[in-house]
């Protein structure tokens, strides 16, 4: 397949640049840590996985909130530190610690190299339903700028986003990419949504067993991308 004629690409982050889950994995152990400290009890009787089930359990009863990863967090501790008799005001830095530990990232052996090479032919916008600050993680300088679903209110697969982020690009739809490992989230959103899209489906992730539409470009990682876009 012949890869379209772009003006600009939009790049999904979690799964797409690095494996999400075991940072996340690692930034729970840290919140966990910290909280044994600060609040002992609550931390001892919740475990890492019982911190996580109430954090779902706040997502469930505010779908409201489901673009805003932070919010949905913040209440899930403050939740827990009341019924345990702590200070909510404790969810601010307990929530920094993970925060601080969910940048701690393990780029995919390929992303700088390929960030370098699409950096050099196309401006490039990060597009996430995350909540990752690429600044805090030394990414923000091949970067065009960011756009997520906090400050969209709106998360992928909407249209919306994915509209907003053309604006933020001064393009029409057609004239920009986007890029991602979710085939529902990333490719079904942005093709809804007016732009070409690429099915980045690396082997180690969940979505690794799935089929795209023979119509959609599915490559292994952003090294096979410039390649592709003959970068």
């Amino acid at each position: 397949m012949s890869p379209p004629t772009v003006s600009a690409l939009t790049l999904d982050l979690d799964d797409t640049l690095w494996p999400v889950w075991p940072t996340i994995e690692r930034a729970e152990q840290c919140l966990h840590d910290w909280l044994l400290q600060e609040a002992p009890t609550m931390a001892q009787a919740l475990g890492v996985h019982g911190l996580r089930m109430l954090r779902d359990q706040v997502a469930l009863e505010r779908p409201e909130w489901a673009h805003d990863f932070t919010a949905v967090r913040l209440e899930s501790l403050r939740r827990g530190l009341q019924q345990y008799g702590f200070s909510p005001a404790l969810a601010d830095p307990a929530f920094e610690v993970f925060f601080t530990a969910r940048h701690d990232v393990i780029l995919y052996n390929d992303v700088k190299q390929a960030l370098e090479r699409l950096t050099a032919r196309f401006p490039l916008l990060a597009l996430s339903n995350g909540n990752a600050d690429l600044s805090r993680m030394g990414l923000s300088t091949w970067f065009v700028g960011t756009v997520n679903a906090k400050q969209v209110g709106i998360a992928k697969p909407h249209s919306a986003i994915f509209r907003h982020a053309c604006a933020v690009l001064r393009l029409p739809p057609a004239r920009v990419l986007h890029v991602g490992d979710d085939l529902d989230l990333d490719v079904a959103g942005a093709r809804a949504a007016g732009l070409e899209a690429v099915w980045l489906r690396r082997e180690d992730t969940a979505q690794a067993t799935r089929q795209a539409p023979v119509d959609v470009a599915t490559l292994p990682d952003l090294t096979a991308l410039v390649d592709w876009l003959g970068c």
